[in-house]
């Protein structure tokens, strides 16, 4: 993994929105971004869990985290457009969004996979990270050093029998990460890449791979130290990049 030792305000002064934080990987962001100085705005659907992550990030850090429960399979683009009012009325910027809320779906072949299920897959995935990355870019362009994080997988670079729409639509966020970046490089501040953690301890990797032993697989806080380089000031030269946690080195 990868080894780094950021100073402690690494994000002092950041404020950073993380969907899909009530759980897994963004819970353990949330936490992490806190520990080191960023006031974290956390978005998910379920509001008792989001209100157990508020407790816990509050009693460290108190005044550094808001939640916004929100369901990004029923949100549209108004739903979007109020949360982007709030963060201009509270914040003079966002400095950080993290696309880290996602659907699995059931694991088909594409010949029988449910054709609702494929709408609320791409809704939440690629649909929701859309309208909430619209919603938000002025927000982000008026940080001096903004960040846009999607979350990625090795089934959305690599297509993969019996992934259905979970892996299309990691495919999508892939594109929509290039486009935005190639669209962003010389007109804004806001530097813009996907990540993929690869296999890690969560209730989605169980439900992916049921008969998996977890111990296997590394838990989320072992991926932190490559998103707090991606995140922090380190991190500024990365732009459009399809970043690995796996592997991942400085010079990338």
């Amino acid at each position: 993994m990868f080894d780094y030792n950021p100073p402690q305000n690494l994000l002092e002064k950041k404020t950073i929105m993380i969907t899909g934080a009530s759980d897994g990987i963004g819970r353990v962001c949330a936490n992490f971004f806190a520990d080191y100085g960023a006031t974290v705005i956390l978005v998910s659907r379920t509001q008792e869990k989001l209100e157990q992550v508020y407790d816990e990030i509050e009693a460290k850090h108190p005044g550094k985290v808001i939640i916004q429960p929100l369901d990004l399979r029923t949100a549209g683009s108004e739903d979007f457009k109020i949360l982007a009012n709030s963060i201009d009325e509270q914040f003079e910027a966002l400095d950080g969004l993290i696309h880290n809320a996602a659907l699995l779906g059931t694991r088909n072949p594409i010949e029988f996979y449910p054709e609702q299920e494929w709408q609320d897959l791409m809704q939440v995935n690629v649909n929701a990270a859309f309208m909430l990355t619209k919603a938000l870019l002025p927000a982000l362009s008026r940080a001096e050093d903004g960040r846009l994080l999607f979350t990625a997988s090795s089934v959305g670079r690599q297509g993969r029998a019996y992934w259905g729409g979970y892996g299309v639509s990691k495919f999508a966020v892939e594109g929509l990460m290039q486009t935005l970046a190639d669209e962003l490089q010389d007109t804004s501040s806001v530097r813009v890449n996907s990540i993929n953690p690869g296999g890690t301890r969560t209730g989605m990797r169980k439900s992916a791979y049921p008969a998996e032993d977890p111990i296997t697989q590394p838990e989320p806080k072992s991926l932190m130290p490559v998103y707090l380089y991606v995140m922090g000031p380190d991190g500024k030269g990365l732009h459009g990049q399809a970043i690995n946690v796996r592997g991942f080195e400085a010079s990338s």
